[in-house]
């Protein structure tokens, strides 16, 4: 049987699929992620199956969809007896830790979302998903300074520097002193790093990175020009870009100091943001802006030459990354046999600026077919012919039959 790696997950929060340099995006200064891009498979099509944080979360975190795995709601707590992948690996001989945002404990509805409020808050032992090492925060988005507790942190302590880097630093600490006992015949890791960044206050300041004039960004051909759309996009973009820059240091940080000859890498981002596409921002929404997001998965070295193919245009979820992991810690190969994959927004969300309906659909490499709340068709898509998401077909009589086929899949 095939020595099990080790397996670090960097996930990112708002970060969309296509503000990379990899991804061709000239705004975006990415060279850490290029690196890795340049040694791992980068699926194209992968897609969060609920843009927004904590269901895309819990989805990442149990392998089920929201709102089987418990969650559906924004507000609502991953259940105490979840199993999460945590559990899976540690069953299988895993020493298991994660770092960083967690954004699925009870949360004080009445307490602002962005301040030390839900920063400071406690996350109990129990609720932390079954991870033997956990050190992080509930949420409040707070990109510098963080405030960290956990199995090491009694007490919320506040740690001075950019978020992104603090998490980096302890948790690249850790996978080191794990990579050491591995070499001394001890148990093979699993670690997530759970970043806030590049998530708003896009305007918080970035270490060492300078925001850009707001005039000098390059917009998306499917953002309106001309009015307040515009502006409040290059605006925030400027910001967003930076907090990139910044963000992909630290991964840099962290990936440095990572055996490759051991270590399974996966970068990926819980949702991304509209930034102006469609004259909408934030995310929650059905649109390619909001749902698609970037996955780099780098394999050890010498492992999984034959499972992935470069680039990688299978139909992938974050929802299937928990598999991957259980299938690479059990030493076979994982195949997505679906040719398509299922996205929702479970419930409706009223927070400003996000989608305020819930709605399903169901996205190939082709089409998106979206459903309201009430199970109507609602917007379908020719992604290939029209991947800027600009003509709705869900009226068209010629798209009758491909919209029953894609309908009768969810």
């Amino acid at each position: 049987m095939a020595v099990p790696p080790n397996i670090l997950w960097i996930v990112t929060t708002q970060w969309r699929a296509s503000a990379t340099g990899y991804a061709g995006d000239v705004n975006a200064r990415t060279p850490w992620l290029d690196g890795l891009a340049s040694e791992a498979v980068n699926f194209t099509e992968a897609v969060t199956p609920h843009p927004f944080g904590p269901q895309a979360r819990a989805a990442l975190l149990t392998g089920q969809r929201c709102p089987d795995n418990g969650v559906s709601d924004y507000w609502d707590p991953l259940p105490a007896d979840a199993r999460t992948v945590a559990h899976a690996l540690g069953d299988r001989g895993y020493e298991t830790a994660f770092f960083g945002k967690w954004h699925l404990a009870e949360r004080d509805r009445t307490a602002p979302l962005v301040g030390e409020v839900h920063a400071k808050m406690k996350v109990p032992s129990a609720r932390r998903g079954g991870f033997a090492l956990w050190e992080g925060f509930e949420s409040g988005f707070l990109l510098n300074d963080p405030w960290l507790h956990g199995s090491r942190l009694p007490e919320p302590r506040q740690f001075k520097g950019y978020q992104a880097a603090v998490l980096a630093q302890r948790a690249g600490e850790w996978c080191r002193g794990q990579q050491a006992r591995r070499g001394a015949g001890g148990p093979p890791s699993f670690c997530v790093v759970s970043m806030e960044s590049p998530h708003p206050p896009y305007h918080a300041p970035a270490p060492h990175v300078a925001e850009r004039a707001a005039g000098e960004i390059t917009l998306r051909a499917n953002v309106p020009r001309g009015g307040e759309v515009e502006r409040q996009a290059r605006s925030e973009l400027a910001g967003y870009y930076a907090h990139i820059e910044a963000t992909d240091r630290a991964i840099g940080q962290l990936i440095a100091g990572i055996d490759g000859q051991t270590t399974t890498v996966v970068y990926t981002s819980v949702h991304g943001d509209m930034h102006g596409a469609h004259g909408l921002f934030r995310k929650g929404w059905p649109y390619e802006e909001s749902v698609r997001v970037p996955l780099l998965i780098r394999r050890e070295r010498g492992a999984g030459s034959l499972e992935f193919k470069q680039p990688d245009r299978r139909p992938v979820s974050l929802v299937d990354l928990p598999h991957m992991a259980m299938a690479w810690a059990e030493g076979r190969p994982w195949e997505c046999i679906r040719d398509h994959a299922e996205i929702s927004m479970p419930s409706p969300t009223a927070l400003p600026q996000q989608c305020p309906q819930a709605w399903r659909g169901c996205r190939s490499r082709q089409h998106k077919l979206i459903l309201n709340a009430a199970g109507e068709p609602w917007l379908y898509f020719d992604l290939e012919r029209d991947p800027l998401e600009t003509k709705n077909l869900v009226a068209e009589s010629t798209q009758r039959e491909s919209i029953a086929r894609l309908r009768a899949l969810m």
